[in-house]
């Protein structure tokens, strides 16, 4: 057996790793396709060349097309939706692993159920789904993503290697590109959190995009404080930094759904900065680009209103992890489902299955 997983983006890469690493340990041959996109390209170098992944690398839909014509997996792994299923072979089958918690309501969009197999992240969803789409053909089987930090064998992120002290409480900040909360945060955040650690993730769109390099020089700077490490460029997975991590700081986003299922506090920031086309009576432009969805388990967290709030939220988490505990465990089995680490066995054997 053959399977191939079709990389449209690389933050889908993560969700695909432990299902990859699960079938090569049986002998299945698997390959990474990967789709390279200009704001990409430096990511992708820098993956590639701190992992050895089977790979390969594709400039057009096109030019993927042509090499699962040619090549005719067993089967595709997809991350999201593909335009070109009607051109791929008729022996390849096809399958969904879909690429985050799925908090937005395209995660029930009709083209996500045209795929042999829709693998889905637990019984909640699983009704939800059938719901919709009585014929389709889906399986429940949780998060594939998480499989690493819910097992029991994981290294996680050494500290002391990256110069920071293990003994300390850690935090992670994993804020996004636009709107963030970047811009806004304590210019000494780094000073008044001197007693723990801090570990930051920025949006690789912070890296590579020029329009959000203000973002990445205030990173940079705070990283030059002994008590804080600064991800790369090629340090796709949070998983590693969420394995480290006592709290999670954020602002609105699947990661906080991600943390919430290791039973671990966060502080959700509320605001963010704007630009100016989406100020005063413009501010609705951006409004309407946002997705209120998330907002409906906004009780999975303690909020930060304004900047001067974050701190506080932070030691009154840490002070006491279990306030939201019963919220983080709701919203777990709701949207992410068993968390026993064993999603990709529970993949790997339904491809195999499939196949004889």
């Amino acid at each position: 057996m053959r399977v191939f997983f079709d990389v449209q983006h690389l933050y889908y890469l993560p969700q695909f790793l432990p299902v990859q690493a699960e079938l090569a340990r049986r002998g299945v041959e698997t390959l990474f396709l990967f789709h390279e996109a200009l704001d990409d390209a430096e990511a992708l170098a820098a993956v590639l060349a701190s992992q050895s992944l089977p790979h390969r690398v594709v400039d057009s839909k096109r030019s993927a097309i042509r090499i699962y014509q040619q090549e005719r997996p067993d089967w595709i792994i997809f991350g999201n939706g593909c335009d070109y299923l009607a051109s791929l072979p008729e022996e390849t089958r096809t399958a969904l692993i879909y690429h985050g918690i799925g908090v937005k309501e395209c995660y029930y969009d009709a083209e996500l159920m045209e795929m042999d197999i829709r693998f889905v992240e637990g019984e909640h969803r699983y009704r939800e789904l059938k719901g919709r789409y009585p014929e389709a053909h889906m399986l429940d089987v949780g998060f594939a993503k998480l499989d690493p930090l819910l097992g029991t064998d994981y290294p996680g992120m050494d500290l002391a290697r990256v110069g920071l002290d293990p003994g300390r409480k850690t935090i992670l900040y994993a804020p996004t590109f636009y709107p963030s909360s970047i811009e806004l945060q304590p210019a000494d955040l780094p000073q008044q959190l001197s007693d723990c650690n801090l570990l930051i993730k920025p949006h690789h769109f912070t890296f590579t995009k020029r329009r959000y390099s203000h973002q990445l020089e205030k990173l940079q700077g705070w990283a030059s404080n002994d008590n804080v490490w600064l991800a790369g460029l090629g340090d796709v997975s949070l998983l590693p930094m969420m394995g480290a991590a006592d709290l999670l700081l954020s602002e609105a986003s699947s990661a906080l759904f991600e943390f919430a299922a290791l039973d671990k506090p966060i502080v959700w920031c509320d605001f963010y900065w704007r630009r100016w086309s989406h100020r005063g009576p413009l501010r609705k432009r951006l409004d309407r680009r946002l997705d209120p969805t998330i907002h409906r388990y906004r009780d999975i967290a303690r909020h930060a209103a304004t900047p001067d709030e974050v701190v506080p939220a932070i030691r009154a988490e840490l002070a006491d992890t279990a306030g939201f505990e019963g919220k983080r465990r709701d919203y777990t089995n709701a949207l992410i489902g068993p968390t026993d680490g064993k999603t990709a066995r529970r993949i790997a054997d339904a491809l195999e299955n499939a196949a004889t």
